[in-house]
């Protein structure tokens, strides 16, 4: 960007880049089949998630492990709200509507997202004010284990085991001949990630930003110089719930449910393997982290597949060899490169740029 506009600075640079990788990754969706868009929606759904995990710990050190539940938390708040203007519409419930009402229907979904995921993030922010280290792990963690029983007490509103479905949407009449319905949900899941890595770049360069990493530093210091350390957090949490918030509703949108299954405890871990994978604070690494973990299992199952394996012993690999290739993974990058995939991409710029010139050598 600053070669292109080197007289763009500050915010403006922030929201043409934004816009320019959202534009980017619309181009790539034409170059791509229908099932490459789908997982390009999955990962777009996930990296929101992640970059808010990543944000949060790398700029306060508040260790979260119970994204899934925030993400489950927008799903919900999409599935409730885009059904509700589904049902005032003319078409009635379940139905696709015209044109405007779609539009209507996706944005009040996502408005809803981020509402119910706001709130919950907000009411975590306050009690982890107040809490450090493995006590909001633990609070975070019992968020998500406590999901599937929340959902079974409010089963009139929330749908129980079951869940909701979220409405379907199509592709718009003005765009039918031009893309299919999975590049269309992955145009979708494009623009709200770049809103959330957005908003989460202009949070990181911002004042509260830079009070962040103070207490994330040293949180007394950061008192005594009169930052209010619990009124930090608060707001890192509120953000870093909207951003995953908004990765739910992309998959409600996507896979048309949402149901306290999908949002596990392993899925959960796997959010926090994605961020420290990618390296923590960094939105780039997430974007990495995000892409391996949906589509190294992916790849997994194809080689599996293609080795013709006895049937007993594909089975016996299906899920359980993903889950183990993912444990050395995070071992090996927490070994070898302790900031993730940014931290050593970081690591060999700065190597490289103190190397002298060839002339001098």
């Amino acid at each position: 960007m600053n070669r292109v506009l080197p007289q763009v600075t500050g915010t403006p640079r922030i929201l043409l880049g934004g816009l320019a990788l959202a534009f980017l990754g619309i181009a790539v969706t034409f170059v791509l089949d229908p099932y490459r868009n789908y997982q390009l929606a999955i990962v777009a759904a996930y990296f929101c998630a992640t970059a808010g995990l990543s944000v949060l710990v790398g700029l306060t050190g508040q260790l979260s492990l119970g994204h899934a539940a925030l993400m489950a938390a927008g799903g919900y708040g999409y599935a409730l709200a885009a059904s509700l203007v589904d049902g005032m519409a003319d078409g009635g419930p379940g139905t696709s509507g015209d044109e405007g009402t779609s539009v209507v229907r996706v944005l009040a979904g996502l408005a809803g997202a981020v509402v119910v995921s706001g709130v919950l993030g907000l009411l975590l922010g306050l009690a982890g004010a107040r809490l450090r280290g493995p006590y909001l792990a633990g609070l975070t963690l019992a968020l998500v284990i406590a999901l599937p029983a929340v959902t079974a007490v409010l089963r009139g509103v929330l749908g129980g085991d079951q869940g909701l479905r979220a409405p379907y949407e199509d592709v718009p009449p003005a765009l039918e001949r031009l893309v299919a319905l999975e590049q269309w949900h992955a145009w979708i899941a494009i623009l709200a990630a770049s809103v959330a890595a957005t908003g989460l770049v202009l949070l990181r360069r911002s004042r509260a930003g830079l009070q962040m990493r103070a207490v994330h530093g040293d949180e007394t210091a950061a008192r005594l110089s009169g930052v209010p350390a619990g009124r930090v957090k608060v707001v890192a949490f509120v953000a870093s719930a909207v951003s995953a918030g908004l990765g739910g509703a992309v998959l409600c949108l996507v896979t048309q449910s949402v149901s306290p299954g999908a949002y596990s405890l392993a899925f959960s871990l796997l959010l926090v393997v994605a961020a420290v994978v990618g390296g923590l604070g960094s939105l780039g690494g997430a974007a990495v982290g995000s892409a391996v973990v949906v589509l190294l299992p992916w790849l997994i199952e194809s080689v599996t597949t293609a080795l013709d394996l006895p049937a007993d012993l594909q089975q016996r690999l299906s899920g359980n060899l993903a889950v183990l290739v993912f444990g050395a993974l995070l071992v090996v990058v927490t070994l070898a490169w302790p900031g993730g995939a940014a931290g050593a991409l970081a690591a060999r710029r700065a190597a490289r740029s103190q190397q002298p010139p060839l002339t001098e050598r």
